[in-house]
């Protein structure tokens, strides 16, 4: 079983993302996938930068891709989607169908993000048609869907991998509305990329003090952070090809380390603690927030 470590979902300084990807380089993890996601307006790194930062990653011996924006507000957007697909080094992961047309137009494979809605078997296969060789659980599925959607890749002989989120918030929506913007009384168009100032979103409780959701900008994550280490060695026993982690805060040294040693011996143990508590109801076909402890 393969570990992934997913984009980065939140908007960091310059010097604190390359950081990061020097130290990934040296994480026992299998492949990196970088790049901007969620606002075409975070541009402390642009296109070109992705790629190199793909490129320093590949040379330390990770493979590589590179993920496109899962919401498209405007025609700049899409014609980035579309330079991302026209250039075959760096593999792409799409999150959005404008991404999938322009790599199935391209001729080249193509892995997907949890933002694609792949619920059924159908839609496998007609992803599987259009180039997809690796797919990722949409979160808020769980054990016995993905139980469903297995068997038939096995039936079928689809010669596609089979990746779950396993570690980090859990991306709920997207909307043209930036809540980070709004709720600093900012108009989007003026927001001034303030979401630079919040490394782990904006926290939302409800009345009770409860913490129910995430801000980071035009995302809702969820409140609590996912944790499926303790189901590493179910999911090994299902066929699941790849774990995914996605970054809950800047220093997860220690977070990908116990994944890696968790996956190796195949035996749960706890997660150490990240930036909010963790939760894995989805996985239980519970609500979400729900923690099962070990």
């Amino acid at each position: 079983m393969q570990l992934t470590l997913a984009p980065i979902p939140f908007y960091w300084p310059r010097e604190t993302v390359l950081n990061f990807y020097e130290q990934a380089a040296h994480w026992p993890v299998d492949r990196v996938v970088v790049g901007e996601n969620v606002c075409s307006k975070r541009r402390e790194l642009r296109t070109d930068d992705w790629l190199n930062v793909a490129q320093r990653l590949r040379d330390a011996g990770k493979e590589v891709a590179v993920s496109t924006l899962a919401l498209l507000e405007a025609e700049s957007d899409l014609k980035t989607v579309e330079r991302l697909c026209r250039q075959h080094d760096i593999s792409v992961e799409a999150n959005d169908f404008s991404a999938v047309n322009a790599l199935h137009r391209e001729g080249v494979p193509f892995s997907t993000g949890p933002y694609l809605n792949i619920y059924n078997a159908q839609t496998l296969d007609l992803l599987v048609a259009d180039g997809m060789n690796r797919w990722t659980l949409p979160v808020e599925l769980g054990r016995e869907t993905l139980k469903t959607l297995l068997a038939h890749i096995d039936s079928s002989a689809l010669p596609l991998a089979t990746e779950v989120m396993a570690h980090g918030y859990l991306p709920l929506a997207l909307s043209a509305r930036c809540f980070t913007a709004r709720a600093l009384e900012r108009p989007k168009d003026a927001c001034k990329r303030v979401c630079i100032d919040y490394p782990t979103g904006i926290p939302v409780d409800s009345q009770e003090d409860q913490r129910l959701f995430t801000m980071n900008g035009i995302q809702t994550l969820s409140g609590d952070i996912l944790d499926l280490q303790a189901q590493i060695p179910e999911m090994a026993d299902l066929g699941v090809n790849a774990l995914r982690i996605s970054p809950s805060q800047p220093e997860m040294t220690d977070i990908v380390a116990s994944y890696a040693a968790a996956i190796q011996s195949r035996e749960s143990q706890p997660t150490p603690a990240s930036s909010a508590p963790y939760c894995n109801g989805y996985w239980f076909e519970e609500a979400g927030m729900i923690h099962h402890a070990i």
